[in-house]
């Protein structure tokens, strides 16, 4: 798995459409670029968007598909 998302797995993720997925992308790369990262057009920080998105990572869902409350 690599550290950034495209549209394609961005609108999957989230079932919406490319062009709602590259909007979305959009905001975060300049929320991003606002905290001094740099970015990657078409791409963005798949550790962020989880984030921002409120949905939790592979690595925090439990074996019983149950997610783990992490804080």
């Amino acid at each position: 798995m690599t550290v950034f998302a495209k549209a394609d797995e961005v609108s999957e993720l989230l079932n919406c459409g490319k062009s709602t997925a590259y909007k979305i992308m959009r905001q975060l790369n300049n929320e991003l670029k606002e905290k001094g990262y740099m970015t990657i057009s078409g791409n963005v920080n798949r550790a962020y968007l989880f984030e921002r998105m409120g949905i939790k990572a592979e690595s925090e869902v439990l074996e019983d598909g149950k997610q783990e409350d992490v804080e």
